[in-house]
């Protein structure tokens, strides 16, 4: 297996000693290095993938499921009969996957239902002064799509990961779409994880097709209102696309490659930090993995870990072109450290360190934090409850991973009674004239004339 845009020529025995782990001091590099430390690898959104997104999008609007189905056989090599899987596929799948997956997937979902349910957003009601009464009231999204990539792995996870907070937001429907095999059939372990979590419907899609299907609607596939999970470069350029769309769809998260940083001290195992160095970099070739610590010592360690390790990975040649971008870097101190991670902003950070709550306060910008040395980012990916749609690129600056309240509308609602009026009024009446908007002024002084002058017929 090759790996591709790369000098190395990897197969199962890997050979690993024309690899190095790159490793620079943060103390000898100058603004411009450090930006280049901590640069990301460059996403492919190139103006032929726009095009061709672009063109795919208008066909689904067009054409619709004739396109569909002509876009599937072209980029997934499988001939749909019907687009959407039935109910006994979907009891086909259930019967056909190993009880002990269903038993981890179950298992799994409960974690996720019961942290999930924990952090929804509730209902606001207060008094804001006397007789001014103010909410915020929830309202699920009516219709919502969901995406579960699939490529060379399985990822039922994310069908977890996705619908389990559709189900708790209590959307009217949800639905998924996932690349079908070339037989026609989805992923066993996908179906049965969308059952799981309530999914009302499943289609044969993927790609940008599926992107387009669910942000404009077909005859089998009916229009949604937001779109969720992760994607390729085609999913991600697709929900783009859709998104700035006033006919398409909104998005959950700006998404990219997966990435991890670690903080490590001189304490933590080197075994373990390999391990989920490659846990990440197993992902695909354009992932990001960044280990800062400030111990020489552990940095020799790690390095040497990472090529032993790397070298029985089933993925190693997808990790090894990770690694090539990837980093090890000594910093002066842990307090450095977490600053160089929050100007980086991870999807995913692990402090893996003697006392890593001590550091967690200062954490500013990250998808997920995972603690202590007993806390593999793994346990993220799948069951420990917490959500693994995150935002990376550096995104974590801004915006959150994916939770109930992704699914949810917030409404405000507020009511005034005469007094509410007589106390809320005049300042509301001398900031509309502050900003010259002199029919809002009116339509609180017109009131509370009648308030004091004329007999009130109803609100008092």
């Amino acid at each position: 297996m090759s790996a591709h845009g790369n000098k190395f020529s990897v197969v199962n025995d890997v050979a690993m000693d024309a690899f190095t782990l790159p490793r620079l001091d943060w103390a000898s590099l100058n603004d411009m290095d450090r930006r280049s430390a901590l640069s990301r690898p460059v996403q492919a959104r190139s103006e032929a993938l726009h095009t061709d997104v672009e063109r795919i999008i208008a066909a689904v609007r067009t054409e619709g499921d004739a396109a569909l189905r002509a876009l599937t056989a072209r980029y997934d090599c499988s001939v749909l009969d019907a687009i959407e899987v039935s109910s006994e596929e979907l009891a086909d799948a259930e019967r056909a996957l190993d009880p002990a997956l269903k038993d981890a997937l179950t298992e799994a979902a409960a974690r996720i239902e019961r942290f999930h349910r924990a952090c929804a957003p509730q209902p606001v009601g207060l008094e804001t002064a006397p007789g001014m009464w103010v909410e915020r009231i929830l309202r699920p999204i009516a219709r919502v799509g969901l995406y579960v990539p699939a490529g060379n792995a399985s990822l039922p996870s994310t069908a977890l990961m996705l619908g389990v907070p559709a189900h708790i937001s209590a959307c009217n429907e949800v639905i998924l779409c996932s690349p079908p095999r070339a037989d026609g059939h989805c992923d066993a372990a996908v179906l049965y994880a969308a059952r799981l979590a309530g999914v009302n419907r499943v289609f044969k899609l993927g790609g940008a097709q599926a992107v387009a299907a669910m942000a404009y609607g077909t005859a089998s596939v009916p229009r949604c209102d937001k779109l969720f999970g992760p994607g390729n470069s085609w999913v991600t350029e697709a929900k783009l696309q859709v998104s700035t769309d006033p006919e398409g769809a909104a998005i959950d998260i700006p998404a990219g490659p997966s990435e991890l940083l670690v903080i490590a001290d001189a304490k933590a195992d080197p075994g373990f930090v390999a391990a989920d160095l490659l846990s990440q970099a197993e992902h695909g070739p354009d992932s990001q993995v960044i280990l800062l610590s400030d111990s020489p010592c552990l940095l020799d360690h790690v390095a040497r870990e990472v090529q032993a390790q790397c070298a029985s990975l089933p993925r190693a040649a997808i990790a090894i072109q990770a690694l090539t971008q990837s980093r090890l870097i000594q910093v002066a101190s842990l307090a450095q450290a977490v600053d160089i991670s929050n100007r980086y902003a991870p999807e995913h950070l692990i402090l893996q360190v003697v006392e890593p709550r001590s550091l967690l306060a200062d954490i500013e910008s990250a998808g997920s934090v995972f603690l202590g040395a007993w806390t593999p980012e793994s346990v993220g990916d799948y069951a420990s409850g917490s959500n693994h749609v995150l935002p990376t690129y550096g995104y974590a600056r801004s915006y959150s991973g994916v939770s109930v309240a992704s699914f949810q509308k917030q409404i405000t609602v507020q009511q005034a009674s005469v007094t509410g009026l007589r106390v809320v009024g005049p300042c509301t009446a001398s900031l509309a004239a502050a900003e010259q908007l002199e029919a809002h002024r009116r339509a609180v002084t017109r009131r509370l004339e009648r308030i004091e002058g004329e007999p009130l017929e109803y609100g008092r």
